[in-house]
């Protein structure tokens, strides 16, 4: 069985190739693989900026069709990506095995779902509604990664002014998961997001489409939806919530200055390297800094009952729905920020 492998640390490294394929062990299920997402995670993996352990094939945002175990064959289901933890430390009991020291997940440590076949944990299965689409579908594993970072605990509080940096699928997941939490919701982008800011537009929220006249967040801070107050601090930072979800450096600094004293700042977009911010700024202004790694169980569930009650949309975020042969155009668009989600179909 051919998949998209990671074949050895490094840059690149990244190429179709024959894998051993396995029959599920009890306890396990092998999915037909019909979407697989890519995460910008992979994309690190590629450029050799995250962790793995080659070779192994690569992806894990999912959804299939069960061929074989539990007696849920020819269920379709989406998966959750450990594949083991210990199940006996501190984190596995309070429910957060993302922070297991010994996980293992699917794409990194064991092969992944960029392949045609995927053998994955029973338990990891979640079956999902008839009206959603396969490649909509891959998108639950991304949006159960927001929720654990907005929700667990929860950051925004109804009437919140928040700001979402970044207009890519992570950040368009959590700004209408916000928007679902109560959260009165500001998206902004570079110039190169038009296109996903006006997308965000279309998904009904408030966008800050770029221009020559001002910087993103300045634009942001300054529309006319939301009162400032005269003084140049409460000007320039004025949102209750910032939730980063670019991962870039101008993005972190920019969005610690945006949050207003006493603010909540979440960071959910990975970079990769390391950056330079502002530091001061969470101290002078008491900022609350919180992230999210991964999902854990509970997000979800929250997860599945936001798209149970069609509290989020999933299939106006999938750009394209690409071959699997064709996994270095879709990775070199998601690289280059066109469009917002590309899927690949191993079929």
């Amino acid at each position: 069985m051919r998949g998209l492998t990671k074949l050895a640390p490094g840059v690149g490294n990244v190429r179709l190739a024959e894998r051993d394929e396995r029959e599920p062990e009890p306890g396990e299920a092998l999915l037909e693989v019909r979407a697989a997402g890519i995460c910008g995670t992979d994309l690190h993996i590629e450029a050799g900026e995250y962790p793995s352990v080659p070779p192994v094939t690569m992806g894990h945002e999912v959804c299939g069709v069960v061929l074989r175990g539990g007696g849920f064959e020819g269920t379709r289901v989406v998966s959750e990506t450990y594949f083991s933890t210990c199940r006996t430390c501190d984190f596995c009991l309070a429910g957060r095995p993302n922070l297991c020291l010994e996980r293992r997940s699917i794409g990194t440590h064991v092969d992944g779902a960029f392949a045609p076949r995927l053998v994955v944990p029973l338990g990891n299965l979640h079956p999902i509604p008839d009206w959603l689409p396969d490649h909509a579908a891959a998108l639950i594993e991304p949006l159960a990664c927001v929720c654990n970072a907005l929700f667990d605990p929860p950051v925004v509080a109804p009437g919140d002014e928040v700001l979402v940096l970044g207009p890519g699928a992570i950040g368009l997941l959590a700004a209408q998961a916000v928007r679902a939490a109560g959260g009165r919701v500001t998206v902004v982008g570079t110039d190169r997001d038009t296109a996903r800011l006006e997308l965000a537009a279309k998904l009904g929220l408030e966008a800050c489409v770029p221009t020559t006249q001002a910087p993103l967040v300045a634009q942001a801070q300054a529309a006319p939806a939301v009162a400032t107050g005269t003084s140049d601090v409460s000007t320039r930072s004025r949102f209750d919530v910032v939730v980063e979800c670019s991962g870039s450096e101008a993005g972190i600094a920019s969005g610690l200055q945006a949050t207003r004293r006493g603010g909540r700042f979440v960071q959910i977009g990975l970079r990769g390297t390391a950056v330079t911010v502002p530091w001061d700024e969470i101290c002078f202004r008491e900022l609350v800094v919180t992230s999210g790694f991964a999902s854990t169980p509970a997000s979800w569930r929250r997860a599945l009952a936001l798209i149970e009650a069609r509290a989020i949309e999933l299939e106006p975020l999938v750009t394209e729905v690409v071959p699997l042969e064709e996994w270095e155009r879709a990775f070199r668009a998601s690289r280059n920020a066109e469009g917002v989600k590309y899927v690949l179909d191993p079929r």
